[in-house]
């Protein structure tokens, strides 16, 4: 399994990719492993069904919110090993370093952004900020509770008063939060 990684990937195109990602060659060499095993159909690309054979993702309740922003931008619905890369490196902890480019705190948040923007209009409403409440909690919450947190969320954070959180309004809102390790995984090396 090690062995095909290796011989698929150059050290022109290992080096490329760890300088965008901020992933070591290993680790990119483990992530073509992983991403060759989802790609069951051997076409160099994932669709939709193969990420929600993840495991991780098949139970988490926004898992299907979390593979739409994988496919945001790609004309035929299929992800190569590049961009796989790339939605994977937003995932990565910031590193102080400018090298990696796709692993910023922008890219982070623009991702958070992305869960709650539901008809990805860029902009969320309180009947997409309940939506996802919804789906986080199921029924451990009442309704009219979760109403009340979704029209207070909006009204804290809609800054020009037009009944919707804009990105750069959520940026804003988002400045204090620790969504530079909150929105991390530790990938081994």
């Amino acid at each position: 399994m090690g062995n095909r990684a290796t011989i698929m990937l150059d050290k022109k195109e290992l080096e490329q990719i760890g300088k965008e990602s901020g992933f070591t060659p290993n680790q990119i060499v483990r992530l073509y492993s992983r991403f060759t095993s989802l790609d069951k159909d051997n076409s160099g690309t994932l669709s939709r069904a193969d990420f929600l054979r993840i495991p991780e993702l098949a139970i988490n309740p926004l898992g299907d919110r979390i593979v739409h922003s994988f496919f945001k931008n790609t004309p035929d619905d299929r992800v190569n090993f590049r961009k796989f890369v790339e939605i994977l490196s937003v995932f990565r902890p910031i590193q102080k370093t400018k090298e990696a480019v796709l692993n910023t705190r922008e890219n982070k948040l623009r991702f958070a952004f992305q869960m709650y923007d539901l008809n990805d209009d860029e902009k969320v409403s309180v009947a997409e900020i309940l939506t996802v409440l919804q789906m986080m909690v199921g029924v451990n919450i009442p309704d009219d509770q979760l109403q009340s947190i979704a029209e207070r969320t909006l009204l804290e954070n809609d800054e020009d008063g037009d009944g919707f959180i804009t990105l750069q309004e959520f940026f804003t809102a988002m400045e204090e939060s620790d969504v530079d390790n909150r929105l991390s995984l530790r990938f081994l090396s």
